[in-house]
């Protein structure tokens, strides 16, 4: 397993009037290779719960483990972590800063300690991992679409090399065509590679068609954690903690109470249009 939550507990100010119990008894496996999604409601504890899979926050109580290792260890390098399990906040194109695209994608590797040449290397290949057109590589990222800007930022965590890597919210403001091709993009990376991939995010619809497995969060705790079309079963009790299927599961189970033959557990538009057709079928 790449990663292991053992009974994970999170207190912000903890002790004061202000103690929030973000996350409460946590424990999961993430296997290499898996496109998980996670997601919960604005406080629900998915980011906080990403922020200890690299380090950023020490949990309370429990312990984490990375390739067999406890992160806790006195003896344990956080740095080297932090290298193997890229995080990507929501809206990462506010940490650009370098002068150029490529430039910054370059920062990650030389802080890792290494030579130029084999920094500039792996730049290379990650701009071109995100599909970024090479016309863009000199360019300011500051003079770029948010869409472009979001795959430098990709980029730059992926030029470290990591095995893991955690996306915090990666389509946030982006209109549905950079969704599409943003999302697009991270599927065919994980496809090519296998590596591991954690998508937080609030979209039903996009972790519906891209994922492999979702954790719904609520509280702090893991509410769900299965395939979508089981996850999404379960719409009523997504709803009664703000939460929600994608709408072809609504419109699926309103065409089965009309007597239509459809499969409810369909959670992609083209699953849903495929059922949809057999049931006319069926029908004529």
């Amino acid at each position: 397993m790449s990663i292991i939550l053992d009974h994970v507990s999170y207190v912000y100010g903890e002790g004061t009037p202000l103690e929030v119990r973000a996350l409460d008894d946590v424990s999961l496996q993430i296997p290499d290779g898996q496109f998980v999604g996670i997601i919960g409601h604005t406080g629900s504890g998915k980011s906080t719960l990403v922020q200890h899979m690299n380090g950023l926050l020490q949990a309370t109580s429990g312990r984490i483990y990375f390739n067999g290792q406890d992160i806790y260890d006195r003896d344990y390098k956080l740095k080297n972590l932090r290298s193997k399990v890229g995080l990507v906040f929501q809206y990462p194109e506010h940490q650009l800063f370098e002068i150029d695209v490529f430039s910054d994608v370059c920062f990650g590797p030389k802080n890792l300690g290494l030579e130029k040449k084999e920094a500039e290397l792996r730049a290379f290949a990650a701009l071109r991992s995100v599909g970024l057109s090479e016309e863009l590589y000199y360019q300011s990222p500051f003079e770029i679409s948010g869409g472009q800007k979001r795959r430098v930022a990709i980029a730059g965590v992926l030029a470290m090399e990591p095995e893991i890597l955690i996306l915090d919210e990666p389509t946030a403001g982006l209109d549905p065509k950079g969704r599409k091709e943003i999302l697009d993009q991270i599927r065919k990376l994980q496809t090519d590679t296998g590596m591991t991939i954690l998508l937080v995010s609030h979209s039903m619809e996009d972790v519906a068609e891209y994922v492999d497995r979702i954790i719904v969060m609520n509280k702090g705790k893991v509410m769900y954690d299965d395939v979508p079309k089981k996850v999404f079963a379960c719409y009523r009790e997504l709803e009664a903690v703000g939460l929600a299927a994608p709408q072809v599961t609504y419109i699926l189970h309103e065409l089965k109470e009309r007597g239509f033959q459809v499969n409810t557990e369909a959670t992609t538009i083209r699953e849903a249009a495929e059922t949809i057709c057999e049931a006319i079928m069926m029908e004529e």
